[in-house]
């Protein structure tokens, strides 16, 4: 403690004395001096702060918990002892507006104005809140002739000192942060140096007034800190009335305090006393509604050197003994059991510090509630914490009389004012509380893909195209049974990759995507549609996909499976390599050319294969590959943009099958899926679209990995995504199909897991996820796909993100109309295909599904 502090202390403790209060209590509130990165300086100390991450913990298996947990109860007792700290846990809305600027940063295509305000309008709908763990380290004491006046004034606020900040005093506190921050790094909360603007904003944010933005500035100091640190709060026995700058009440605070907890806690558990701040709801007293009241903590607590702990043991114990002892002297010769209890209980915990590294720490936990609407929906939410905490055998209180002093304790830069209402315990009490524990999954920054649907509420960020720009794998696979949102989640994905301004590819195979390319024309995306059919002989044409050099070879591959094992058994190879080579020559290459090479040729053979390759290029599945193009077709290019190639009626072989014992079908299906293979590998690995983003996403893969092609394919795009910058999305309903693929697994960075109900299928998912093998985790599978009355939750899943964190997350989309247009619902298609006909038809008028006699359709988005 500064000479300064303790001639405060010193003064003010006279009249404490007086009234029969603690000197802390009329201390009078430290002046803030500057913030800067990781940095509160006030007139009389200086603190680090820093950022602590959360942990995903609640799908987290037990013991991966209680490894947790004991991490954190040795990192207080390893890196903290002999510092006064302070823990805040505090809440922000997740803006719209900050969104849609963040948004025309992120996207670079399409209609970005409108997808931001999309995106603004729907995140200001949901009015998400966001949490934000802060601790703070007091790093050094500030002596000051200037500041040892001591004033006994009653202010409503933080105020201002004038004191200076000189470079040297800066730079020597950076230095102490950034050693600090060396050590916390390695603890379970990553801790990192926290930025001046988020200092500045959590200083701010106390007076409930709207705040000029922070500059963007290596230290705030002066007039900026001013205006950031401007307020006023009238104190009432149970609560603050916070005021505005026209004097009207802006917000109400009660500030509860935490007098006794339970002697043992269970955890994990409902008993994580800070974890569950995410959980407490009320029922608002207007509306009857139940949102949530996220209060918030702050807990300044300080960590006692070993030494000074065991000392302190010794001390309780030894007392104990010496009543026992005294009491077994007496007349009675009789010991109270309480008193044997502490010597017994002593000891263990003599034992414990002695050979586990615990110590204890004396913490004094606040919890904040406020409201910016009425006294009593404040109190409506103070009633619904004391009643929460009331369940988990935990007594909380507002504290009466003393709303001032907590609140003033409460604030950055403060100090502990309220000394009575503390506890002295072991580093795993607060370390039992879970205060960095929750729901925590998907990337830093980026898109937004959905919401987290676990305990702590928030968006989940998922970006497909991020994987190579990190140096990481590239692979994101979207896993369940069939009717669960997975192709319209895999869309949603595939579409915000387009809006980054990526070379999108979706090869369908079911023929329900559709609607990727109706939601890239709504976003003003460019967007291709592509359906292999008589309807578009050429458009996948080897010869028009590839360079003239790599084509022929691969044309050549592509009409030897086609052809017949006799054929190929009689030498047909050769003519057809010939004709190949010599059609390559030409400047409209093409294959249909080939054909006709072949059917002009005088030796039989090669004029038997031109006729047969002729007649199939009249059918579904030769056109595309063998037909001559039509006016207007446009085949594939490798532009940015969305490309959607549906292939309706491919029939693949099973892998294994020999070439004789394939169907014609299934040797046509074969070679068409080679070109388009062939077409992705090209456009993925030319050198002038190296440094475009490009996404491969392959609805039912298992339509693919069930051929060795397929295979093949998958595994070569999976291991060369991050040089080529190719990211691959699959989908598929079979997770086992995956787990003998080694390639594509070491390349999986992120996995959103569907429903599944079969035992067998199950088990691979949670593989897939890294979750143990067991009942819960199935129990988990099978019901992440419905909600509470049993009832199906499209786009609901478990996502286990690149940093193998697991967390349940809901698919969304910022309008109805995108989320309508990407449905794979037939009933919506036909629904949309009919209105799309009534409109081309003049005068007639779509019917209206809000109608009671034209409701909308079962199972439909709008049902």
């Amino acid at each position: 403690m500064s000479t300064t502090t303790k001639a405060a202390k010193k003064s003010a403790s006279k009249f404490g004395r007086l009234l029969g209060l603690g000197a802390e209590r009329l201390m009078k509130e430290p002046q803030l001096v500057a913030v800067a990165d990781g940095l509160v300086v006030t007139d009389v100390a200086a603190e680090a702060w820093f950022t602590l991450s959360a942990a995903n913990t609640d799908l987290m298996p037990e013991d991966r918990q209680d490894l947790e947990q004991d991490a954190a109860a040795l990192a207080l007792a390893k890196v903290l002892p002999g510092y006064d700290c302070h823990l805040k846990i505090i809440w922000s809305r997740l803006d719209g507006e900050d969104y849609r600027e963040e948004a025309r940063q992120i996207f670079s295509a399409g209609d970005v104005e409108a997808v931001a305000a999309m995106w603004a309008q729907r995140l200001d709908t949901l009015d998400l809140p966001q949490r934000h763990i802060l601790l703070g380290i007091r790093i050094a004491e500030r002596d000051s002739a200037a500041n040892a006046t001591v004033k006994n004034g009653v202010t409503g606020a933080l105020g201002l000192g004038h004191t200076g900040l000189d470079e040297a005093e800066l730079n020597h506190l950076d230095g102490l942060a950034r050693r600090m921050e060396r050590r916390l790094e390695a603890t379970p909360w990553r801790a990192r140096i926290a930025p001046a603007e988020l200092l500045a904003w959590a200083i701010s944010r106390e007076s409930f007034r709207p705040q000029p933005a922070p500059p963007h500035l290596p230290t705030v100091t002066g007039a900026a800190l001013v205006r950031l640190t401007q307020s006023k709060a009238i104190p009432h026995s149970d609560h603050l009335r916070m005021m505005d700058a026209r004097g009207e009440t802006a917000a109400w605070v009660s500030v509860l305090v935490m007098p006794a907890f339970p002697e043992d806690l269970i955890t994990p558990g409902e008993q994580e006393w800070l974890r569950c701040l995410s959980e407490i709801r009320y029922q608002h007293p207007d509306t009857g509604s139940d949102p949530l009241v996220c209060p918030e903590a702050s807990i300044r607590f300080s960590v006692w050197r070993k030494g000074t702990a065991i000392k302190s043991v010794d001390k309780q114990r030894q007392s104990a003994k010496e009543q026992r002892r005294s009491a077994a002297e007496g007349s009675a010769g009789e010991t109270f059991a309480e008193t044997e209890e502490t010597e017994r209980v002593m000891e263990d915990l003599r034992r414990q510090m002695s050979r586990d590294g615990m110590t204890l720490l004396e913490d004094h936990p606040r919890i904040i509630v406020s409201s910016t609407e009425s006294l009593e929906d404040l109190r409506a939410r103070c009633d619904a914490v004391v009643a929460h905490y009331a369940g988990l055998s935990i007594d909380v209180i507002v504290a009466s009389e003393e709303q001032r002093e907590l609140w003033l304790e409460a604030q950055i830069g403060d100090m502990v004012r309220v000394q009575d209402l503390g506890h002295i315990r072991t580093t795993d009490a607060l370390a039992a509380s879970m205060f960095w524990g929750g729901s925590e999954a998907g990337d830093d920054d980026g898109p937004i893909a959905g919401l987290l649907t676990g305990t702590t509420p928030g968006v989940c960020r998922i970006d497909i195209t991020a994987g190579s720009s990190r140096g990481d794998a590239t692979t994101t696979a979207f896993v369940g049974r069939s009717g669960r949102g997975k192709t319209t989640s895999m869309m949603l994905a595939t579409l915000i990759a387009g809006l980054k301004g990526a070379f999108s590819l979706m090869l369908g195979f079911k023929g329900d995507e559709g609607g990727l390319i109706k939601a890239g024309e709504y976003l003003g995306l460019p967007s291709h549609h592509v359906t292999c059919g008589v309807d578009t002989p050429s458009v996948a044409d080897v010869f028009l996909l590839l360079p003239r050099g790599d084509a022929a070879l691969q044309v050549v591959s592509q009409l030897l499976i086609i052809l017949p094992e006799r054929m190929r058994d009689a030498g047909v190879e050769t003519h057809l390599l010939r004709a190949c080579n010599a059609v390559a020559q030409h400047e409209d290459a093409a294959t249909w050319r080939v054909i006709e090479l072949l059917e002009a040729s005088s030796d039989p053979l090669a004029a038997e294969a031109g006729e047969a390759l002729s007649e199939l290029s009249r059918t579904q599945l030769g056109a595309p590959l063998l037909g001559k193009p039509r006016p207007g077709a446009s085949p594939l290019r490798p532009e940015p943009g969305l490309w959607l190639v549906q292939v309706p009626g491919l029939t693949m072989p099973q892998a294994g099958t020999k070439p004789s014992d394939m169907t014609m079908t299934e040797r046509v299906s074969l070679a068409l899926m080679r070109g388009l293979i062939a077409y992705a590998l090209n456009t993925s690995a030319r050198a002038d679209l190296r440094n475009l983003p490009k996404v491969v996403a392959i609805p039912e893969v298992h339509v693919l990995t069930g051929t060795d092609d397929g295979r093949r394919f998958i595994d070569y795009i999976a291991r060369t995504g991050r040089a080529l910058d190719t990211s691959l999305a699959i989908d598929t309903q079979d997770p086992k199909s995956l787990l003998g693929m080694d390639g594509v697994l070491e390349a999986i960075t992120t996995v959103c897991a569907f429903e599944q109900s079969t035992r067998s299928q199950q088990d691979a998912m949670a593989e897939l996820l890294r979750l143990p093998v067991s009942d819960s985790t199935r129990a988990l599978i099978h019901g992440v796909g419905k909600d509470a009355h049993g009832d199906i939750r499209h786009g609901h899943c478990i996502v286990r993100d690149r940093r193998d964190r697991v967390a349940t997350m809901q698919w969304d989309a910022p309008s109805y109309e995108l989320l309508r247009a990407l449905s794979t619902n037939p009933k919506d298609q036909a629904q949309d295909h009919d209105s799309a006909l009534a409109d081309a038809i003049p005068g007639a008028e779509p019917e209206s599904a809000d109608s009671v006699h034209n409701p909308p359709a079962e199972g439909s988005e709008a049902a």
